[in-house]
């Protein structure tokens, strides 16, 4: 039996924004799944955003098994972690609570389980520092929210198994995430990067007075955003470089693209451009609130996603 086929309990620890998602997914996908979190209200909390979020669910589609009492409920972490076969912690991003929390789990949680963690700005080798069997330890790094959008970026560190690696990214395959693998431990990973870098020339054109923070929203999203809802930038040069395809962009593309990259600017990011964007971001959003948008862009993202499957491009 395969490590991916063996997984049934799920712990969850921290029920935040992203402990709430993985949560909401995991039950999904039809595991029993204990939810640990000491801070007050917090079962409460989670148990809405799941009743909340089950619709979107059910939209997506539902695996044999699915069901929101699957969940179960904990703020004592020995008791959560006993039995199960899967960690995906949500704690605090701070590197000194971090590695010493990680320990913990790693002194709790069965031997055969792989402790993963969700951090999005540290590395695992931060994180297994202190634990008795780094080896299981590795970044399952999703993007937000976990329940919804595929990807998840895995990494290990410096005393992480292969064996651990690869078992994670066949368990994430299989329950309908699309996991990369990251060979090198970068802080913020790659799918943060690639956002900063794009976000760093837009801030770059705004602070210029190219355009307005509306106008560049829209330069992206009614235009390489579209197509990149369908597939990546490198494969989208092939499709860019005509019947010769991505051999014509490179010997014939690539040098002006080249050009473009080296003219790209760095941005004072001041005050004023801060006040800029938060005045183009709220007259944008136009007086609906940051849940109201969230459903907005859920709903688009699932039938994007069906689309994808449809046309052969999950």
């Amino acid at each position: 039996m395969s490590f991916a086929t063996s997984v049934k309990r799920i712990a969850i620890v921290g029920t935040g924004v992203i402990g709430s998602s993985w949560t909401a997914f995991y039950l999904a996908r039809g595991f029993d799944v204990i939810a640990i979190d000491p801070a007050p209200n917090a079962e409460d909390a989670l148990r809405r955003y799941i009743e909340r979020e089950w619709p979107i669910l059910q939209q997506i589609g539902l695996s044999p098994g699915a069901s929101r009492e699957r969940l179960t409920f904990t703020a004592d972490l020995q008791r959560g972690l006993d039995g199960v076969d899967f960690v995906q912690e949500n704690g605090p991003e701070r590197p000194d609570f971090k590695a010493k929390f990680f320990a913990q789990i790693d002194a709790y949680a069965p031997k055969a389980a792989i402790l993963a963690s969700s951090s999005s700005g540290l590395t695992m080798d931060v994180i297994q520092a202190e634990c008795a069997h780094p080896e299981r330890c590795v970044i399952g790094h999703p993007f937000n929210p976990p329940h919804v959008i595929p990807l998840v970026e895995v990494v290990g560190g410096a005393k992480t198994s292969e064996q651990t690696i690869e078992n994670a990214m066949q368990f994430y395959d299989a329950i309908g995430k699309k996991a990369i693998r990251l060979r090198k431990a970068l802080p913020g990973h790659v799918a943060n990067r690639l956002q900063a870098a794009l976000y760093k020339e837009m801030l770059y054109l705004v602070q210029q007075g190219v355009l307005s923070v509306e106008d560049c929203d829209a330069a992206v999203s009614y235009g390489p955003g579209m197509r990149w809802g369908c597939m990546g930038q490198s494969l989208q040069w092939h499709l860019g470089g005509g019947v010769g395809g991505i051999q014509h962009f490179m010997d014939h593309l690539m040098g002006p693209l080249t050009g473009m990259m080296q003219a790209l600017g760095t941005p004072d990011v001041d005050d004023a451009l801060k006040q800029t964007i938060l005045e183009g971001v709220l007259k944008q959003a136009g007086g609906r609130s940051v849940a109201e948008l969230t459903d907005e862009e859920n709903r688009v993202l699932i039938g994007l996603l069906a689309l994808r499957k449809e046309h052969g491009l999950a």
